[in-house]
């Protein structure tokens, strides 16, 4: 091997003692894998899924939440969430984006666990590689976290607004939920199980973005009444990105490509199919029709109750929770929000609420009664942990106890963050906006075809071709090639 192969392989320079190659490559993949799930993932369903109207500004809202999260974790999310103790729940706020702190063995300092008489019961969580890799793995998961809440505001939420919400929701509830439970807080020591993100994104994703659609307001009255999906093939095809990056989601939370990590990718795809195969029987059954946008909504109550336990439980565990996860939410979401005044008075664009909020505090609850004994140790740092199931009903208590501090810090946070952000900017765009959607907003449409999209102005925004009009012509000094 030549000396310039050799760099990347010496020792002490790019492969220090502590690092695992194969666990460093398959935290890196997890990592663009949840990545893809936002980016173009979501981003594609959130543009399909709503009114032609609305497509761009949908998928806007997504795309810059992703963007927006990005400088905001690395400059202070991701130690606030997981770095050094500041408050039980809090961690200090502090940049991640230093060499010396990057290239360092990855560490979650305050998750050394202890006995009650003071003894080590759990050591520190050290993955085999590099602190970069694990701000990468957790930063995609803030950003879905803000891409998933905004699936209750599509359609009306003013962008500035949005904007503004974003650094805003992430620095004051996600880091909260992220440390309380993963990096190290009182949930945590506590033993309350949480996989993946069944609480710290889904139930907190859905919480909020319940809340918010309350501060912001309905959508147009016409909206309201006929919201048709401007696309389903299209609809399809970010559901299925988003279905196959849960491999990284949940596969890459273990910290290591370990056999638990095995287990939590097939058991992923066991509850998304059987909660997927519930919702469309059940559409079958008392609706006479197989909804394709039912059997989206279907996969991903599947998903989401399944992240809290996802290598926690057995084969037969994921499907009942597939079973479960596929019916309830189907019944809050068909039967109960049509006969709630609550519910019918908040407009939950996509039923956020139901899909996540509800399809996560059951996936939580599950992983209480379902967590197998000789699977918890190899993700828990509470000795003896297990589920109902198998003998102790403690568990399940926690699951619930947890749930519960992630609604009420989400409700009064999410409510604090809309009172702040409505003092500098409307949060609901004004009516004319409204009636004419991304038109008005963003001066572009989703599907130009001649003569659409004559408010945008090229000269402003770019995207130069040798067939512009005079009037939008480049700078002098500036090529136009196509």
């Amino acid at each position: 091997m030549s000396s310039n192969m050799s760099v990347g392989y010496a020792p002490g320079l790019g492969v220090p003692e502590w690092l695992n190659k194969g666990d460093n490559a398959w935290q890196m993949i997890s990592a663009t894998l949840v990545g893809l799930q936002s980016v173009p993932g979501l981003v594609i369903l959130y543009g399909s899924i709503v009114k032609k109207k609305w497509a761009v500004n949908s998928a806007f809202m997504a795309l810059y939440a992703f963007a927006a999260v990005w400088l905001c974790w690395v400059i202070w999310g991701y130690n606030m969430s997981f770095g050094d103790k500041l408050l039980p729940f809090w961690g200090k706020a502090r940049p991640a984006l230093g060499q010396s702190f990057l290239l360092a063995q990855a560490g979650l300092p305050q998750t050394v666990h202890f006995h009650s008489n003071g003894t080590q019961e759990a050591p520190e969580i050290q993955p085999f590689y590099p602190m970069a890799s694990m701000v990468y793995f957790q930063c995609v998961f803030a950003a879905i976290t803000l891409i998933l809440l905004a699936g209750s505001l599509l359609g009306r939420m003013n962008f500035k607004a949005w904007m503004i919400f974003v650094p805003l929701w992430l620095t004051f509830s996600y880091t909260i939920g992220a440390f309380s439970i993963w990096g190290g807080g009182f949930l945590f020591h506590w033993g309350v199980m949480d996989y993946s993100g069944g609480y710290v994104i889904h139930l907190s994703s859905g919480v909020a973005g319940f809340t918010a659609a309350y501060w912001v307001g309905p959508r147009s009255t016409k909206d309201r009444e006929r919201f048709p999906p401007n696309n389903v093939l299209l609809m399809l095809t970010g559901a299925g990105i988003l279905w196959m990056g849960w491999a990284g989601f949940n596969g890459g939370d273990p910290y290591a490509a370990n056999i638990d990590s095995s287990l939590a990718v097939l058991n992923t795809n066991i509850c998304a199919a059987t909660s997927l195969l519930v919702w469309t029987c059940l559409d079958v059954i008392f609706f006479k029709k197989p909804s394709v946008i039912g059997a989206v909504q279907g996969m991903i109550t599947g998903l989401v109750a399944i992240t809290p336990g996802a290598g926690l439980v057995q084969g037969w565990a994921a499907i009942l929770m597939g079973i479960v996860s596929g019916s309830i939410p189907w019944f809050t979401m068909m039967v109960v929000h049509k006969r709630s005044r609550l519910l019918q008075q908040v407009d939950d664009t996509l039923g956020v609420f139901h899909t996540h909020a509800v399809a996560g505090f059951l996936g939580g609850a599950m992983t209480g009664l379902f967590a197998h004994p000789s699977l918890c140790p190899l993700f828990l740092p509470v000795s003896n942990s297990k589920g109902a199931f198998y003998g102790s009903g403690i568990q399940l208590v926690k699951q619930v106890g947890g749930a519960l501090f992630i609604i009420c810090w989400n409700v009064v946070v999410t409510s604090l963050v809309c009172l702040v952000v409505r003092i500098v900017v409307p949060l609901r765009m004004p009516d004319d906006e409204l009636a004419i959607g991304d038109d008005a907003v963003h001066g572009e449409e989703a599907y130009a075809l001649w003569g659409d999209g004559e408010k945008y102005d090229s000269t402003k925004h770019g995207w130069y071709s040798d067939n512009d009009t005079q009037h939008n012509k480049a700078p002098s000094g500036v090529t136009q090639d196509v």
